[in-house]
């Protein structure tokens, strides 16, 4: 019998030479920044003023008793050479134990053992580069999921104990139905958001309200809420219910400058989204880790100190793995999420359109369940907030956790699923 061969290696987090430049750049540019904070000439954010005071507070403390035992050391032997700064030693081994400490983190995730097995359950709709999946029961009342088109939709299934979907099809009686993008194919290269809502998404709610000949209730996380909203504006007699999850609106409610970034980013990269008809993953994930550029370098930091064996060791790496394994956006959808949305601001201000209709959620009179997770990196909640207020019979929620802790978190069973599940038992 032979032994099974070992999993490749991962070649994530993605892109990871960013990354690596990232956390070399920002350490290391510690020791040229150490004069700079000696001599007081860096004008300090508010939020840092006060822990920089206090550093070079100590700072000076230091080098005076320095400088008092040099002389001393001088006096008694004149030839001795000056003993190096024993602050600017410490930080280089700061430096050098933080890099080790991130390395360390990225190594362990790359040679984890852990794989997604899951399989998936049967599609009762396809076409082109979309599916529309069935978690059952066959007898359960249909719910139309819509999740974003930048990232695989498995993050609602994501694993055997981290799976929304699978819940709630066995503990809630509803039938989840979820719209499955994949990466763009030939057709979907050349696709505008208009084509994407006005073609396979409302197929796919065709689908789901052919089950019963009812109208079914729609629920949308992320970009995904974006799309499942101008889904109920077009076709309001087919849903019964629109559950938004952190869904941005107001794109300037904060970071403003950020995210006209992402839309300079955007144009920058038009040669490439005419060449090849999409914008790569790669890209995407370097745009936006620009809104938090020390956030991989944090959570792999602190992984190589988790137990390899643990729960939480396999945790981590599954939501790793979804993450690296994001698609290309069609070069039409790009332009239009980054270059409208993040740039321009279009929704909040009224002016994004699906085909020739304006997407204003004041116009969006279906009962509504907005999840608004306090924790959002990714969508301030004031973005979220915005159309919570917007919409004429919404409930606002705001659960304890983050972006994407809210749909896979340990806590997010208590403080979404349930939640969520008994509002649209409810509809």
């Amino acid at each position: 019998m032979t032994n099974p061969q070992p999993n490749p290696p991962r070649t994530g987090p993605k892109p990871l030479p960013l990354h690596l430049a990232t956390a070399m750049n920002g350490w290391i540019s510690s020791r040229a920044g150490l004069p700079l904070l000696k001599n007081d000439s860096t004008a300090w954010r508010p939020e840092v003023a006060d822990r920089a005071k206090a550093l070079q507070d100590a700072l000076a403390q230091n080098a005076a008793q320095q400088s008092r035992a040099q002389k001393s050391a001088h006096l008694q032997n004149p030839k001795a050479s000056s003993e190096p700064d024993p602050f600017a030693l410490a930080l280089d081994r700061e430096i050098h134990d933080r890099l080790a400490a991130f390395s360390a983190g990225v190594s362990a995730y790359r040679q984890h053992p852990y794989r997604r097995n899951l399989e998936d359950p049967p599609a009762l709709w396809s076409s082109g580069a979309t599916r529309l999946l069935d978690y059952g029961p066959r007898d359960g009342a249909p719910v139309l999921f819509v999740p974003s088109l930048i990232n695989r939709a498995y993050i609602l299934d994501l694993s055997e104990r981290r799976s929304l979907l699978r819940w709630m099809a066995r503990e809630s009686g509803l039938r989840p139905l979820l719209v499955d993008w994949d990466a763009p194919g030939p057709a979907e290269r050349r696709f505008t958001m208009s084509d994407y809502i006005n073609g396979p998404l409302t197929t796919a709610l065709d689908t789901a309200v052919a089950i019963t000949g009812q109208p079914v209730p729609v629920v949308g996380y992320c970009m995904g809420g974006l799309l499942a909203l101008a889904l109920a504006r077009l076709n309001p007699s087919k849903v019964s219910g629109l559950s938004l999850l952190a869904t941005p609106w107001n794109f300037h409610a904060e970071r403003v400058a950020q995210a006209e970034a992402l839309a300079r980013a955007v144009e920058a990269a038009s040669p490439l989204l005419d060449l090849y008809g999409e914008l790569p993953v790669d890209i995407i994930q370097s745009m936006f880790s620009a809104l938090d550029p020390f956030l991989v370098t944090r959570k792999f930091t602190g992984f190589a100190t988790v137990d390899p064996d643990s729960q939480a060791a396999e945790d981590f790496v599954a939501l790793e793995d979804w993450l690296n394994d994001g698609v290309p956006l069609s070069g039409p959808v790009a332009r239009e999420c980054m270059g409208g949305w993040y740039g321009r601001n279009t929704p909040h201000k009224g002016l994004w359109h699906v085909g020739k209709t304006p997407i204003r959620p004041q116009e969006v009179d279906h009962p509504a369940l907005v999840l608004v997770p306090q924790r959002d990196r990714i969508v301030p909640p004031a973005s979220a907030d915005a159309l919570a207020a917007a919409l004429p019979n919404a409930t606002r929620e705001s659960p304890r956790l983050g972006h994407i802790g809210m749909v896979a978190a340990s806590r997010a069973q208590s403080d979404v699923w349930e939640p969520l599940a008994t509002w649209l038992t409810r509809l």
